[in-house]
């Protein structure tokens, strides 16, 4: 009779290890899911700069030669986030860590030069200065791109039902980098926005649209585990969305101006910056991938 229950517990015991085995495959899944999502919107931001910054440095006639490190350096991002969204494997990459931190350092580094750009122009801080003068908000983006990145390659190295980034749970850590980083790239396109006076009215879209988003997202970053998040997820795709429409209409844009396509090298200099608008697109990706973590592993 004992032998008999021994079997019965051992039995039990097995299919015990097997469920919880195919509950870790599944946590290490969305964990692997999650890390190729951040990965993908970290190339995306960075895209978005190296075009970006290659268009207004060009404007600039590359007049100090750090105006080169931004093409580099996103170039780079690009290129290992590429390798991160194909890579299957449930562990982090050292090469990918290692551009991913020098992207985030490259951030800190051009906004004080940015900074400095525009304190040292006659007149120090004042609406013509931040109009004309260097982007303050630019380096924001590959400093971004930076730390999508590496909190993509920080949730890979998770053990099974186990989702944590720097101590905090990787959902709310990953939500929270999105949505702060939404409001400061909505700042900056307010800005510029402001200095073409709102001529158009779907310049609205991108001071609206993305800072009820990052609401939203932070709301599901602060909020209990369980909360139903489907407001905050569609409103992201929505933000996705316009990220990409805005290229469309930063054409029209350029099209606008006298000689349009035909007269492109001026005009690429003088109109709105094309490959600006994606930056949105990438934040609301990863808040997507925050989102889903939030649901996979609520408590990290």
């Amino acid at each position: 009779m004992a032998a008999r229950l021994s079997l019965s517990e051992m039995r039990q015991e097995l299919d015990s290890l097997s469920t919880s085995l195919q509950h870790a495959e599944a946590y290490d899944g969305a964990t692997l899911r999650a890390a190729r999502r951040l990965n993908r919107a970290s190339g995306l931001l960075a895209t978005s700069v190296l075009l970006d910054s290659a268009v207004e440095h060009d404007r600039g006639g590359f007049e100090n030669r750090a105006m080169y490190i931004p093409l580099v350096v996103s170039t780079l991002v690009l290129a290992v986030s590429a390798h991160g969204t194909a890579d299957r494997r449930p562990a982090s990459h050292r090469m990918r860590q290692i551009v991913y931190g020098v992207s985030a350092a490259t951030g800190v580094l051009g906004t004080s030069f940015h900074l400095y750009n525009v304190l040292k122009r006659p007149g120090a801080w004042s609406w013509q200065n931040l109009f004309y003068g260097a982007p303050l908000g630019a380096p924001f983006a590959i400093l971004l791109a930076g730390l999508l990145g590496s909190a993509a390659e920080h949730a890979r190295d998770n053990p099974p039902s186990r989702a944590r980034i720097l101590g905090f749970p990787a959902g709310r850590f990953i939500g929270a980098i999105s949505g702060v980083g939404m409001l400061g790239t909505t700042a900056e396109a307010g800005l510029l926005h402001f200095r073409g006076a709102f001529h158009n009215p779907a310049m609205l879209a991108p001071v609206t649209m993305p800072p009820v988003g990052a609401a939203l997202l932070l709301n599901a970053v602060m909020g209990p585990k369980g909360r139903d998040r489907r407001v905050a997820r569609w409103w992201l795709r929505l933000v996705a969305w316009m990220g990409f429409a805005g290229v469309g209409f930063h054409v029209f844009g350029v099209q606008r101006n006298m000689g349009g396509w035909s007269n492109w090298r001026q005009n690429l200099l003088n109109g709105p910056p094309i490959p600006a608008p994606p930056s949105f697109a990438s934040l609301a990706l990863a808040g997507l991938a925050a989102l889903g973590l939030l649901e996979d592993h609520p408590d990290g």
